[in-house]
């Protein structure tokens, strides 16, 4: 008896043990609206165990009070209804609904990304004088390049920012989608090519926090991570006085260099960036030769270009963009690289290829597919590549 005593210590233990390896910081989080959410978890927890705690105990005591040992127990074979128990059983659940419901609906626009903060944290209100930190965050491949376009600069996987200052972040991807995420500041936003996701957030304690993608992105995604750093005032001019002092210039040609593949990229500063460089990503255009997005949405808006408009179409292709280079991204897929296929065709149980034509479908390079009687040109296996897909798949 006295060892079963000592394992059941040990086993209640265990867990305690598992969360001190946790990293908790979601529950405990040092910006005003990873605060809020954090309570938001908390609150709809609590309302849900309010129901659950209940059915689990009383499961338990039915299951031990009526067994079938228990003679001293009410047996009433012809019972069929209550009108107290159904109040009971249908009343606690619609009401914990309800409540659930008016705290998402309420938390919903309250923390919408998109809305700008109107208080620093639960006792302060944003002076009125206070102009917000705007950052043109960028996710690349794999590593965030950072805009300060007010300040004029940019660094690479190190962010930074004043306490108590509103941030307002803008974000895009020059390829794949990520999503950018600082638990310690705020929820997590995807970052897409072509679009601008937002987010306005603040942070309220001085601090170095974990940054990262929340999102895979490829084989370099579980390096992808940053460091954001939470400043005094005084701190952040100091940080960004030594961006100026240790960074380089940050122009077209240096960018698409950074923004070829690579894994664990250090810490980079840049003095200076082009003006129009965070556009020209999110534009899908900072390659030369390459028409911006907004340039072909002004030219659908206004009726089309035409069949004159068919020499845009190179200009329009963002597949393989570093293939004449000599660069495949480790996580290309075949038919965007013309790379073989890694895996071994499926094999049937005789040990023979499960690879099969389909009927009417013919092989041969330069050849159309013939199916039922009609053909479908362009649809074989040897002749012109398939045209690139507009999107900035590596």
């Amino acid at each position: 008896m006295p060892k079963l005593m000592r394992f059941s210590r040990l086993l209640s233990v265990l867990p305690l043990l598992f969360l001190a390896g946790c990293n908790m910081v979601v529950m405990a989080p040092s910006g005003d609206i990873a605060v809020q959410q954090r309570d938001l978890i908390v609150i709809s927890t609590v309302l849900m165990l309010l129901i659950i705690i209940p059915v689990i105990f009383l499961t338990l005591l039915f299951a031990w009070r009526y067994r079938h040992s228990n003679t001293a127990a009410t047996y009433a074979p012809e019972w069929h209804h209550s009108t107290r128990l159904e109040i009971v059983i249908w009343a606690a659940p619609l009401a914990i609904i309800i409540a659930l419901g008016a705290v998402t609906w309420i938390s919903t626009h309250k923390l919408d990304p998109y809305r700008p903060l109107d208080r620093l944290d639960a006792a302060r209100a944003i002076p009125a004088d206070t102009k917000p930190l705007t950052v043109e965050v960028v996710a690349l491949d794999w590593k965030w390049l950072f805009f300060y376009p007010e300040l004029g600069i940019a660094t690479v996987n190190e962010l930074a920012a004043p306490v108590d200052m509103p941030i307002n972040f803008k974000i895009t991807s020059s390829s794949v989608m990520n999503s950018f995420y600082i638990p310690a500041l705020a929820g997590q936003i995807y970052a897409m090519p072509g679009m601008e996701t937002k987010l306005h957030a603040v942070i309220n304690k001085e601090g170095e926090y974990e940054g990262f993608s929340a999102n895979y992105s490829g084989s370099g995604f579980s390096h992808m991570r940053f460091k954001f750093h939470g400043l005094t005032r005084e701190g952040f001019d100091a940080w960004v006085a030594k961006v100026k002092q240790q960074g380089t210039m940050l122009n077209r040609d240096a960018y698409l260099k950074l923004e070829k593949p690579s894994e664990k990229e250090p810490v980079r500063y840049y003095a200076g960036a082009d003006a129009d460089l965070y556009d020209a990503i999110l534009n899908m255009c900072a390659t030369p030769g390459k028409m911006c997005m907004n340039e072909m949405m002004h030219i659908d808006m206004t009726g089309g270009g035409g069949k004159e408009s068919a020499e845009n179409r190179d200009k329009l292709q963002y597949d393989n963009r570093h293939a004449d280079e000599g660069i495949v991204a480790p996580a290309a897929t075949v038919p965007a690289t013309g790379a073989p296929a890694r895996s071994e065709p499926a094999k049937s149980s005789d040990g023979s290829s499960m690879q099969h034509d389909m009927p009417g479908m013919d092989s041969t390079p330069g050849t159309d597919m013939q199916h039922d009687g009609h053909s479908m040109p362009g649809m074989n296996n040897g002749a012109d590549p398939a045209p690139a897909q507009l999107n900035n798949n590596n």
